[in-house]
């Protein structure tokens, strides 16, 4: 078993972490561009190549106490207690753990029950990541998500009453079914349930899904960016009257419950990724493995590659630190920068901040975004890149 609860609001997370993909679905939900499948055929062969993968990286994290485990998909909550028991046997096995390792698990509210709640409480799972996506039937529907609005707020609430102290919740905004006001509706419905963290995704149309396809044909409208971005403030303002804290663009933390294995990933931390189309870093290089299922198992079957490595350069390392501490509280220290990457890349860090201070805050050589700023947050750390 691993794992206890909580986490901590600083840049002082205990490192690295397992990411586990699963790659299963029940059914496509329409906005979606993760890598999965609706057919559940490989299950069995695909947890073997898992545990295969376990043993063959083991030494990947230097045999560092792990902190956080989080499986991603996809959607884990498919996999049964036997498949899941088996991949925490091989993480046990190989790896050491901190005794309040944060565990989480990402879950579907029309998979939750008492009985899955108690199994996975007894493997160590002590936070969960449920996808509610919306309280709204019809929005629901036209996502092809397969719950409805009373199950996701009945599935909080069964966690809640299982013992899950730590529970995060995923919302959508964006979509052509929302107005300001019901959007606010929404909001406050997220903050009656009391959970300890809310993520909050704008809706993006992307090439390939379902969506996306229809907005090229015409079949459905563009997302209006002004009304999102009047959503995204209408969020930061609610949530955080509610003693959440917007620790980064889209997620929401009680203090003491942000995403600790999320948070590793923001602050550059090393992390280990296991299955199809997971992706691990080492702090000098990146590697991604094969998105194919097929193709993952049988490469681990034949004992051939089954992942892609690009060791970062300065500049990389450099433009993947801005884009993702600005999204942060934690921000941009001028100080690290110099560090990590030499005198005359702060200077080209410092030069171009003050191009654009409006959108900064700054306090003790650390640059953090302003309110306005979060709305431009790609687009700002662009303009302090290495070219």
């Amino acid at each position: 078993m691993l794992g206890g609860s909580g986490s901590s609001p600083s840049s002082c997370f205990p490192v690295p972490g397992i990411y586990v993909h699963i790659p299963f679905c029940k059914q496509a939900c329409h906005y979606c561009d993760f890598h999965f499948t609706t057919s559940l055929a490989n299950k069995g062969a695909l947890v073997a190549s898992i545990i295969r993968e376990i043993e063959l990286r083991k030494d990947y994290l230097d045999q560092t106490t792990i902190d956080s485990l989080y499986f991603g998909g996809g959607t884990p909550s498919l996999l049964t207690t036997e498949d899941l028991g088996l991949i925490f046997e091989a993480l046990h096995h190989y790896f050491s753990w901190e005794k309040d390792s944060e565990v989480t698990l990402e879950a579907n509210p029309d998979d939750i029950n008492p009985e899955r709640l108690k199994s996975w409480k007894a493997l160590g799972i002590n936070r969960l990541s449920i996808g509610l996506q919306s309280f709204n039937d019809e929005e629901l529907t036209w996502m092809n998500r397969a719950h409805t609005a009373q199950e996701s707020l009945s599935s909080v609430t069964q966690a809640q009453d299982a013992g899950f102290s730590n529970i995060s919740i995923d919302l959508i905004y964006g979509s052509k079914f929302q107005t300001l006001s019901t959007w606010e509706q929404t909001l406050r419905q997220a903050i009656a349930l009391e959970t300890a963290h809310i993520s909050s995704y704008n809706l993006t149309i992307e090439q390939k899904t379902q969506l996306g396809n229809k907005w090229q044909r015409g079949q459905e409208p563009a997302v209006d960016e002004g009304l999102s971005s009047q959503q995204f403030l209408l969020m930061g303002d609610l949530l955080g009257k509610a003693d959440f804290v917007h620790y980064e663009i889209s997620n929401f933390g009680q203090p003491g419950r942000f995403a600790r294995h999320n948070s590793n990933y923001w602050l550059g931390k090393h992390y280990l990724g296991l299955g199809p189309s997971a992706h691990s870093f080492d702090g000098s290089s990146r590697q991604w493995n094969v998105k194919s299922n097929q193709g993952y198992v049988r490469a681990l079957e034949t004992q051939t590659s089954f992942f892609e490595r690009e060791t970062l350069s300065l500049k990389n390392r450099y433009n993947e630190y801005v884009l993702t501490r600005l999204r942060t509280i934690w921000g941009c220290d001028l100080g690290e920068i110099n560090t990590l990457f030499g005198k005359d890349v702060a200077d080209h860090f410092a030069t171009g901040i003050k191009k654009i201070p409006a959108y900064f805050h700054e306090q003790k050589g650390v640059f953090t975004l302003t309110t306005t700023g979060k709305l431009k947050a790609d687009g700002l750390a662009a303009d302090l890149f290495l070219l």
